[in-house]
């Protein structure tokens, strides 16, 4: 007699006949608990020499010389930083393959949330290596894609309309999917409203959305937007009347042409510049009583506010009809409310994430909602008033290095130190771009690894890994400071 499939897709002639799935059995196997808990012990032991930053061995040098021409052929241009990754770190200190330890105040742009190295996300990591595949996509995937949009869509509908999320492979693949639903549901109105110094991604669309003209050298100009102000703290209510104004004269000019107003609601690349509430309220206003979506990009904000949404912070949920997000995630996604769900094919694409990227990003995500992250007294907080506390006794001490600064129409800025959350801004120099990246590499080269934002004046940047580094490890690194600007 033949034999017959089970629904663990064996035949009945060669299994004991259960149908229970094998993965039940593999993930609980004790040898494979035993051998995740030995990996981790390892890893804590040899972490525990790594306490600051420290010099490169001298006889090291070429082998990150020797990486650093590997990269520069292969991809037809010198790396910004001679930075190479050794593999290894403690949380915010990073190791090279030089055998320096340094301070990793930007995590590719904010993409390691918890540093290097930690213990739990190691160990997520490795549980999601185990599974059957590599990568998943949105034609096949494992439970582990579901809880991921099922954490996001469930904590975002706590405090908005936001429904269904849509996960993709980038942040920019995340922004133009939320271009393409606001597009279907504006019957493919062809303008875009966005704040002047927004970065979008850098994608032949996103590129010509964002506001700068570097990232778009060459491309040809075929989306109309239309730039807005973005709030001025020096000008208060009037910064918020003149957006307001132009908000009325686009509508105005162009009316029903409008796919959406995106907007960051703290600007990343354009300066880690913040708003409050009475700056976007009369212009969300205004867009829903004029039937234009309203898309939040959080693609670099999200997670490193006092609430794991900026719009969260803001109150401004209600008025949010499509969000993207991506970095810290791990996988990035975009989420949309009921009336903004698209029509089926719309949103697809190979890929989602690695397994292993979900099993961290599912780890991360819930380990900030429930580990006293966020709040006016959690942790993110907590870091954001270190920094502050820090960076203005530095300010205070050496007024020499911070002369008056002026934005791009000349008027002048009184705030040297500003961001909010994990997101953190100094602007030394004037905000001389010259002079920045001359510091940027002296703070690498003395144990710092920071980045720049903002387009005349520019600032420096800086995204600490807010999963791990604790108020206290600030004191080193203005250590590194005070001899790098020193010098």
């Amino acid at each position: 007699m033949p034999a017959t499939a089970s629904a663990s897709g064996s035949t009945s002639g060669s299994t004991s006949g259960s149908s229970r799935p094998f993965s039940d059995a593999f993930a609980g196997n004790p040898a494979i608990d035993a051998a995740i808990a030995s990996i981790l012990a390892e890893v804590r032991k040899r972490q525990a020499s790594i306490t600051g930053a420290r010099p490169a061995s001298a006889d090291r040098k070429e082998t990150l010389d020797s990486w650093l021409a590997r990269s520069a052929e292969v991809k037809g241009r010198p790396a910004l930083y001679p930075y190479v990754g050794s593999g290894f770190g403690n949380g915010p200190l990073v190791e090279l393959v030089d055998g320096s330890v340094k301070w990793d105040l930007i995590n590719g742009i904010g993409v390691h949330m918890f540093g290097h190295s930690d213990p739990d996300m190691i160990e997520a990591s490795l549980r999601g290596a185990l599974a059957d595949t590599c990568m998943q996509g949105n034609l096949q995937f494992n439970p582990d894609s579901i809880e991921f949009a099922e954490l996001l869509a469930g904590e975002a509908s706590k405090s908005s309309r936001l429904k269904y999320c849509f996960v993709t492979n980038s942040g920019c693949m995340a922004n133009e999917q939320a271009l393409k639903v606001c597009q279907q549901k504006t019957n493919a109105a062809p303008r875009v409203i966005a704040f002047q110094d927004c970065f979008m991604g850098r994608s032949t669309t996103m590129a010509q959305i964002g506001d700068g003209p570097a990232y778009r050298v060459g491309v040809p100009l075929n989306v109309h937007v239309d730039y807005m102000p973005f709030y001025d703290p020096d000008l208060g209510q009037r910064s918020i009347d003149m957006a307001v104004w132009h908000l009325k004269q686009y509508i105005h000019r162009y009316p029903k042409q409008h796919s959406c107003f995106v907007m960051e609601l703290t600007q990343g690349e354009g300066g880690f510049n913040v708003a409050p509430r009475e700056f976007f309220l009369p212009l969300m206003q205004l867009c829903k009583e004029n039937g234009i979506p309203v898309w939040d990009d959080e693609v670099q904000t999200f997670g490193r506010t006092t609430t794991m949404f900026a719009y969260e912070q803001l109150g401004l949920g209600e008025f949010i009809d499509v969000l993207t997000l991506g970095k810290m995630s791990q996988a990035c996604a975009v989420l949309y409310t009921q009336d903004m769900n698209p029509k089926p094919g719309l949103l697809s694409g190979t890929f989602q994430a690695s397994t292993s990227a979900f099993a961290v990003g599912n780890a991360a995500l819930r380990k900030l909602r429930d580990g006293g992250y966020y709040g006016a007294d959690g942790k993110i907080a907590k870091l954001q008033k270190a920094w502050r506390e820090h960076a203005e006794a530095f300010v205070k001490k050496h007024p020499e290095w911070f002369p008056p600064v002026r934005n791009s129409f000349g008027s002048p800025m009184t705030r040297i130190v500003s961001g909010t959350g994990g997101m953190m801004r100094l602007t030394p120099y004037g905000g001389d771009k010259d002079r920045i990246m001359k510091l940027l590499h002296r703070l690498f080269a003395n144990g710092v690894i920071a980045f720049y934002c903002g387009h005349e004046p520019y600032h420096l940047r800086l995204l600490p890994p807010v999963g791990v580094m604790k108020p206290e490890q600030f004191g080193p690194v203005f250590e590194i400071f005070e001899k790098s600007f020193s010098e």
